[in-house]
């Protein structure tokens, strides 16, 4: 049983309440992880900032997608992947893409087959893939800006698969239809 408090903007230490209110204005509700996240402030900075700056990769909202649902199912998270998956939806990410990641199925593309395989294999083997594997990655149309905003994907989704297993975060209402388990 956790003993994490998920915060509402009242209950949040002051220095998170602002961070709180951008939840708010950003998803029209204070996600349950924030909520977790707000008792240390400067994790829900982080958590926030770094959610940012992956959004604003070079990557497209598939490519974010697939990054975001590889790590969550590797780390078994029962909190991001249905998140993700109501993200990928209202980010039009074909439903078709994330049913295979959320199964384990193939990639409908061979580009989006590559960036799966580098971001399970830096997940698998904590950074440390084959030259085989970076070649396979750059052929497929990748580069190394790429390679590197998987790795601040990585940043952002272990902070809040981790914590998530940690605090047990309830799956907030509007994500609980995409319920996932392994």
């Amino acid at each position: 049983m956790s003993t994490f408090k998920i915060h509402d903007i009242d209950s949040a230490p002051k220095n998170s309440q602002p961070f709180l209110e951008k939840s708010l204005q950003n998803f029209g509700m204070i996600p349950n992880l924030h909520g977790v996240l707000a008792e240390a402030p400067g994790a829900l900075e982080a958590y926030q900032t770094l959610h940012q700056l992956f959004e604003n990769s070079s990557l497209n909202n598939e490519e974010l997608t697939v990054v975001w649902l590889t790590i969550s199912v590797a780390n078994e998270c029962h909190y991001c992947v249905p998140a993700h998956t109501a993200i990928a939806h209202m980010m039009k990410v074909d439903p078709l893409i994330t049913e295979a990641l959320r199964n384990g199925t193939s990639m409908p593309t061979p580009k989006l087959h590559a960036l799966h395989t580098m971001t399970l294999s830096i997940v698998q083997n904590r950074g440390q893939i084959t030259k085989e594997e970076l070649m396979d990655f750059y052929a497929a149309g990748y580069e190394k800006r790429q390679l590197l905003e998987i790795i601040l994907g990585v940043s952002q989704k272990i902070m809040s698969n981790y914590l998530n297993h940690i605090a047990e975060t309830p799956v907030d209402a509007p994500f609980q239809k995409y319920a996932w388990k392994k």
